[in-house]
């Protein structure tokens, strides 16, 4: 075999390899720590242990009324979203363990915004069979860090809507102790929304169409702006992306005005 043959052998067989090595890197599992695992029958999912974090990944590419979007948290699967002008929708696909304890892995579409803040969304699972704890989320955030303090309202896979508040950087996640139970009362929520008004917070619902109404009390929370508010989803499974889709979004920098 001359020179040349042998050379073209090498690159031949550099590629195959570099070709097979791809392919198993792109089939193979992301390993996930056990802790960040859904909780199951024979599972309990746990707090991250205290030093772990993830930057996030970010795009300030604007989507739709948003000025960017982020990967809070990084999880091992990247996230995407996209916009569809024609019929208002946002399409968020992303995996991510949880929005919860002392830290989250979601994809959030934000804007900047300071002073008082109207949020409202219709939210759909179009996959009937994901993780009943997935959630969409309405979310006031201070920051893009994975630990960052934090008011939302959560719409799980099941339709159980509730308000949850993480008070300062790093702390544990806050459940104000009132939720509606979705499926559980055979009802799932048409339209949510989400209202800041100077340090009060506070969730509104429309259950099948009505005018949106307050659920249950505020919460009081403090951020200095600018502070980051938008829409987000997470799969709740640490490894695997699902899809929320977010539809008829209202944002506006002033209180009393979600419908």
């Amino acid at each position: 075999m001359n020179r040349h043959n042998l050379l073209g052998s090498a690159f031949l067989l550099a590629v195959v390899a570099t070709s097979a090595a791809t392919a198993r890197a792109q089939t193979s599992t992301p390993e996930v720590p056990d802790w960040a695992q859904p909780g199951s029958p024979t599972h309990v999912q746990v707090p991250p242990p205290t030093d772990f974090h993830r930057p996030a990944k970010t795009s300030e590419t604007p989507i739709g009324i948003f000025q960017g979007q982020s990967d809070i948290g990084s999880a091992v699967v990247p996230g995407s979203s996209t916009y569809d002008a024609a019929t208002g929708q946002y399409t968020i696909n992303s995996a991510g363990y949880n929005i919860w304890y002392t830290r989250d892995e979601f994809r959030y579409l934000w804007k900047k915004m300071s002073g008082d803040v109207s949020l409202a969304a219709d939210v759909t699972f179009p996959d009937a069979n994901g993780y009943g704890d997935r959630k969409a989320v309405l979310i006031i955030r201070q920051s893009l860090d994975d630990d960052s303090k934090e008011a939302m309202l959560g719409e799980h896979g099941v339709g159980m809507i509730h308000l949850a508040d993480r008070a300062d950087k790093g702390v544990m996640m806050a459940d104000m102790q009132y939720r509606f139970g979705g499926t559980l009362a055979g009802v799932k929520a048409k339209r949510v929304g989400i209202e800041k008004h100077g340090d009060s917070i506070a969730i509104f619902v429309s259950l099948k169409g009505e005018p949106m109404h307050q659920f249950g009390p505020p919460l009081t929370l403090h951020f200095d702006g600018p502070f980051y508010v938008g829409i987000g989803f997470c799969s709740h499974l640490p490894a695997k992306s699902d899809t929320a889709v977010l539809s008829n979004v209202l944002l506006e920098n002033a209180a009393g005005k979600v419908k």
